[in-house]
């Protein structure tokens, strides 16, 4: 429960409300958008603002919400593949224990980054044996079907199966990182791979295909528990894709993660960072 209709790409200008009430007690007032699974989870991660007279990335506290309380409603948000596996949820009223609170009133942007950091890593770096994933389902295509092949799309089949390979060995050292410690920025830079790799590879499965490739097998409004990137055909694939860019915080926000905390680069410039979120224009 962390993007909202008005505070995607720029988490930190939600406006998801938690108002403590005399008995010590948050009661939360808003609506999330594209939560992964909310429909099956029993419990969410919640950031909501506590003070609104400070800054944007202050003033944010960081909840653990059960799902089945009164005042939760997930409704799904079906998507181009026909799928429905996010959801938009509307919280009305709805009361969270402070026990439930993790960190600091105040200081759930920290804690909030944490979990991204560590989610950016699980997303780009997941353990995959060599040729794994979707890299794997092109090769295999590769070689069964010799009256697909080009010399072009070979030499792109190529480099992405290179990029891949490097993608998997990265990730196996960001794992090793992580045991020893919390992930940090680099984990940005592999999920911006993971999501470029992806998208390229199922281009390059759709164009080796041809008008197989176009073909899509059922656009029946399901509310899956996994995505499967290989266990359908090579439409759905091209098609889900599209998101691996956006899920797990954007190409672009992360391009600028690499770029000043890994790279060193200056900061973009802002004009909102010292101003309370309650005088921010929205």
């Amino acid at each position: 429960l962390f993007s909202e209709p008005g505070a995607g790409s720029d988490l930190a200008a939600l406006g998801t409300r938690a108002v403590r009430d005399e008995g010590g007690d948050w009661i939360v007032n808003g609506q999330k958008v594209w939560t992964s699974s909310a429909h099956l989870a029993r419990w969410a991660i919640l950031i909501a603002r506590t003070d609104p007279g400070l800054p944007k990335h202050r003033g944010i506290s960081y909840f653990i919400c059960d799902m089945t309380d009164p005042g939760v409603e997930v409704r799904p948000l079906r998507q181009i593949t026909g799928e429905a596996e996010f959801n938009e949820v509307f919280l009305n009223d709805v009361r969270i224990p402070d026990a439930h609170r993790l960190g600091a009133v105040g200081d759930g942007w920290k804690v909030a980054r944490t979990t991204l950091m560590n989610e950016r890593v699980s997303i780009g770096g997941a353990r995959l044996p060599r040729e794994g994933g979707m890299i794997g389902t092109v090769s295999r295509t590769w070689r069964e079907r010799p009256d697909l092949r080009t010399h072009e799309l070979h030499q792109r089949l190529l480099a992405l199966w290179v990029d891949a390979e490097v993608a998997r060995m990265t990730g196996e050292r960001l794992r090793q990182q992580l045991a020893v410690g919390r992930p940090g920025p680099e984990g940005s830079g592999l999920k911006l791979s993971f999501a470029r790799l992806n998208q390229q590879i199922s281009g390059l499965e759709v164009e080796l295909l041809g008008d197989e490739g176009l073909l899509y097998d059922d656009w029946t409004m399901r509310r899956p528990e996994l995505v499967d990137f290989t266990g359908r055909e090579a439409g759905y694939r091209y098609l889900r894709s599209k998101g691996n860019s956006i899920e797990g915080g954007t190409s672009e926000v992360l391009l600028n993660i690499v770029a000043e905390r890994v790279l060193g680069l200056p900061a973009e410039p802002r004009d909102d960072k010292d101003v309370a979120w309650k005088d921010l224009t929205r």
